[in-house]
C-alpha cells in the first residue's frame, strides 16, 4: 500500500482546523505551493487518494485517481499551481495517461487545475458547474467576486442528473446531490473499489461550507447524506471534499452534526432571532470545541445555515 504520511498529515489537518475561510474559495490563497506536498494513499483496486499537505496542514480539495487498463480517471484538480505535483503523483502510480477529470463542485480550491489537464483530459460536471465558471459568481458572505474562467478550464461535458464515466475495466458512477453544498455538486462512486468521493457536500474535521449564493443549503446537505448512507457499507471508503479519509461510521457523525446544527439555528430563527443574534448566541459551542474552530469558522457556519433556511 502506498501510504505517505497520511497519518501525520490527518493529525495536522486537525490541529490546524478548518484554516480555509468558508464561503467559495480564492482561486488560490496566499501560500508557498512550493512547500505543498502530495501524499498518496492507495485505497485499493488500482484507486488512490491524493492529498495536498503544506505546513499548517491540507491545503485544498482532495483529489482521486482511478486507473484503468487503457488510461485514468481523476476525481478534481485542487488549485491551478498544484498541477504539476498532481500530474507526478499520478504518474508515480501509473504510466497511463489521464483521460477524464470529474469536478465535484465549481470551487476554484477544486477546478482551479482544469486548465493544466484540459489538453489530455475531457472534463466532466454536472452542468451548473460549467455554468457558474462561465459566468463567473459572488461570495455570499464578502460580496467578493469570481471571474469567469478561461473556455479550456470548462466542463466540455455536463450532465443534469446522473452519468458514468468509462475507462479500461473501470466504470466511476457520477450523481447529482441537489441543492447541497452548491447547485453544481457531484458525488463519484467507485463500486468495484468500494470508495465514495463525495466533494464538499462532506468534510470530515472541519465545519463544511454552504454556499447558499450558488444553489447551496442546509437541507440539501442532509439530503445528500442520506443518500451517500444509502450507497455505501461499513467497509466503504469515503473521500470527502476536505479532511481525512472516512467510513460509514465517520459519515453517520457528520450527518448527526448538520441535523443539530440545523435544529439549533431553526429554533432561533423561530424565535425571532437575527443573524446576528444567532451567531452572538454560539448554539453550536460544543461541535466548535471538537473542530477547533475559531471565532470566524464558528460563526460564519452559522451564518450559511441561517441564510440557506431564511433567504434575504
Amino acid at each position: 500500500m502506498i501510504f505517505l504520511k497520511a497519518a501525520v498529515a490527518t493529525a495536522a489537518f486537525l490541529a490546524a482546523g478548518a484554516a480555509m475561510a468558508m464561503q467559495q474559495p480564492a482561486p488560490a490563497p496566499a501560500q508557498d505551493f512550493s512547500q505543498v506536498t502530495v501524499h498518496t494513499t492507495d485505497l485499493g483496486n488500482k484507486t488512490y487518494w491524493l492529498e495536498m499537505v503544506g505546513p499548517n496542514g491540507q491545503m485544498g480539495g482532495n483529489v482521486a485517481a482511478v486507473v484503468g487498463t487503457d488510461c485514468i480517471i481523476m476525481v478534481d484538480s485542487n488549485f491551478a499551481p498544484m498541477a504539476d505535483k498532481i500530474k507526478a503523483a499520478v504518474a508515480a502510480v501509473s504510466p497511463l495517461p489521464i483521460k477524464f477529470l470529474i469536478n465535484t463542485h465549481f470551487h476554484g480550491d477544486h477546478t482551479g487545475g482544469n486548465a493544466a489537464f484540459a489538453a489530455g483530459a475531457t472534463i466532466v460536471a454536472h452542468e451548473n458547474v460549467r455554468k457558474r465558471l462561465a459566468e463567473g459568481t459572488v461570495n455570499g458572505l464578502s460580496g467578493a467576486r469570481a471571474a469567469p474562467v478561461a473556455a479550456d478550464a470548462l466542463p466540455k461535458d455536463t450532465y443534469p442528473e446522473r452519468t458514468m464515466v468509462r475507462v479500461g475495466g473501470r466504470t466511476a458512477v457520477v450523481g447529482h446531490p441537489l441543492n447541497a453544498h452548491t447547485d453544481g455538486d457531484s458525488y463519484v462512486r467507485l463500486e468495484d473499489a468500494n470508495v465514495l468521493a463525495t466533494g464538499d457536500t462532506v468534510t470530515f474535521g472541519r465545519y463544511p461550507n454552504i454556499d447558499f449564493a450558488n444553489g447551496g443549503g442546509i437541507n440539501g446537505m442532509v439530503t445528500a447524506t442520506e443518500t451517500y448512507l444509502q450507497l455505501t457499507n461499513d467497509q466503504t471508503k469515503i473521500i470527502p471534499g476536505h479532511g481525512p479519509l472516512g467510513n460509514k461510521a465517520t459519515l453517520m457523525e457528520y450527518r448527526q452534526m448538520l441535523m443539530t446544527s440545523r435544529e439549533r439555528v431553526q429554533k432561533l430563527i423561530a424565535e425571532g432571532k437575527t443573524e446576528a443574534e444567532v451567531v452572538a448566541a454560539k448554539p453550536n459551542a460544543d461541535y466548535d470545541a471538537k473542530y477547533n474552530a475559531n471565532d470566524m469558522q464558528a460563526g460564519n457556519f452559522m451564518r450559511v445555515i441561517y441564510r440557506s433556511l431564511k433567504p434575504a
